[in-house]
This record gives structure tokens, C-alpha cells and sequence, in this order.
């Protein structure tokens, strides 16, 4: 069954902004939002698929905007840890098929996972919406250029190899770190509406830093604008529960409700349907206990 791909805002005068991303637009209004993971990729540390088509991916994007979804993100290159380093053309050979087919079925924005200028280029050029960074523009400027010349929406995301082994408050750490990715950005040209800042959870973190993230998520709204988590069945999940990927959902959906509580727009997330529900559930108490206080 279909349902709607927005959960209800807060009720009351919560102030809301739209965040435009080429042709379309998202109402960033503190209602969290699902981003679906769509990977091409047979390594991914939790849903790779050898043989996944075009018209497959087409097919599971479909399943997850009816689930819920809000944004797709594509992914042809592995971040897991240990990964091994895609050439650029078999990234954009995985990928471009998949976007290609995506643009001319969805309405929802489709979102591409690279730190690769070359395909972040070839994948908005076959009609990517949003450009996700996991190096938050800090590895390779050019990336913002390419957002801003496409006036694509941008996700940065937080991830500092030294971080784990440098003393100091974890959360103004991240922050500072979002300043420059955000001044690296709007130097581009990107507009500040169309930013979105992940804390990179799993990327260069100790255990206990990512738990402390996760529970000072609220926290980080404030240098930036909207938060992105991407907590769905990682490791940060598996030491907590002593548990094998496959047997993470439950302790996502922890994440996904204390996330919504705290403010967080979009989560990105391997299972839709459960999430969806789970952040529709934690806005719904979360709102009713701001209308009340």
C-alpha cells in the first residue's frame, strides 16, 4: 500500500523553508524525511547486489517511494570499511544506467553518493537532483562547483580521518568542521537553503564518539541547517547489540526515533517501510509533547 512520502509537521508556527534541487523541491519544515538507499554495488556491507539491472533498481526505487521514501540515493562505490577504490568510468558505468532510468520514472529527487567530481558531473548531467559528499567537499572543491553550476541540493557530510585519536568536545569538533565544508559550498556558489549536514556517523569514530553524536544530534543544528543521519545498521549498532548486519533493524529504529526527537529532517535508511513508521510514531509524540510544554 502507497503511502505519503512526507510525515505530517509539527503542528503550531514552526518556522519551514523549501529547499529547491533543480526542478524539484523538498518543504523543510522539521517533518523527517526518508532517504532510500539504492546501491550498485556488490560489496556494500549490506544489500550489494552482483546482478542488480537498471530496471531492477528501478523497480526497488519504486518499492521504497512507496514505502516512504522522499529522496533516492545511488551509490556505485562502496564506503564500507576496507573498501577497494572504483576506477572513475566502472563508477559511472554502475551508476548512470540506474540515474538515467530513475529521472524518467520518479518525481521524487534522486541523490548520487560519490566524491568523485567525474561522476558526480555525468550523474547530475543524466539527472541527479543531489549531490552527497562523504568528505564534505573538503577532499575535492570541485564538487561544490559542479553543485553550484547545476543548482543541485548538497549533502555534506562530516569525516575527519584524525578525528577518533584528537582530543576535544566531539560535538564542536563536527561543527567546525561543517563551517568549512558550508564556506566551501557557498564560496562555490551553492545556496545556503540547499545544504544538508551529515555527522558521519561510522566514518573515522570511535565507538563511543559515534553513541555521543547520536545523542547530541540536536546540538548540531545549530551551525548549518537541516541534519541528515545515516545510522542504518552499522557497526555503532552492532557493537551496542552484539549483533550481525542482518539482524540490525530493531536497534535502527532506536536511532531513527532519538533522531526525529531531536529534531532531524532526513534519515537515510536501507528499510523504508519500518522506519517511515518508526519516525512517524517519534514525531507524532515528540510534537504533542511541544504542544503541550
Amino acid at each position: 500500500m502507497s503511502v505519503s512520502n512526507v510525515i505530517p509537521a509539527r503542528s503550531g508556527p514552526a518556522a519551514s523553508r523549501v529547499m529547491r534541487v533543480r526542478g524539484k523541491t523538498l518543504v523543510i519544515d522539521g517533518a523527517p524525511k526518508m532517504v532510500g538507499i539504492l546501491n550498485i554495488t556488490p560489496d556494500s556491507f549490506f544489500d550489494g547486489r552482483p546482478d542488480l539491472s537498471a530496471e531492477a533498481a528501478l523497480q526497488r526505487a519504486l518499492q521504497m517511494v512507496a514505502e516512504g521514501a522522499a529522496i533516492i540515493d545511488v551509490g556505485g562505490q562502496s564506503t564500507r570499511p576496507g573498501f577497494v577504490e572504483l576506477e572513475v568510468m566502472e563508477e559511472i558505468a554502475r551508476v548512470i544506467p540506474v540515474i538515467k532510468l530513475l529521472a524518467a520514472n520518479l518525481t521524487v529527487p534522486i541523490s548520487i553518493d560519490t566524491y568523485k567530481p567525474a561522476v558526480a558531473r555525468a550523474a547530475v548531467e543524466a539527472g541527479a537532483d543531489i549531490v552527497n559528499d562523504i568528505h564534505g567537499f573538503q577532499q575535492e572543491p570541485e564538487l561544490a562547483k559542479i553543485a553550484a553550476e547545476h543548482h543541485c541540493g548538497v549533502v555534506l557530510m562530516h569525516n575527519d580521518a584524525g578525528f577518533r585519536n584528537t582530543a576535544g568536545n566531539t560535538v564542536e569538533r563536527v561543527a567546525g568542521f561543517f563551517a568549512r565544508s558550508i564556506d566551501i559550498a557557498r564560496t562555490a556558489g551553492v545556496e545556503r537553503d540547499q545544504l544538508v549536514l551529515d555527522p558521519g556517523i561510522g566514518f573515522g569514530k570511535t565507538q563511543e564518539q559515534n553513541l555521543e553524536i547520536l545523542g547530541r544530534l540536536h546540538e548540531l543544528k545549530l551551525p548549518g541547517g537541516p541534519l541528515l543521519l545515516g545510522a542504518s545498521r552499522k557497526s555503532t549498532i552492532g557493537n551496542v547489540l552484539a549483533l550481525p548486519v542482518e539482524e540490525r533493524l530493531e536497534g535502527t529504529l532506536a536511532t531513527t526515533a532519538l533522531a526525529v526527537w531531536q529534531g532531524v529532517e532526513f534519515l537515510r535508511v536501507h528499510d523504508v517501510r519500518a522506519n517511515f513508521r518508526a519516525a512517524k510514531m517519534a514525531a507524532a509524540v515528540r510534537d504533542a509533547r511541544a504542544h503541550f510544554s
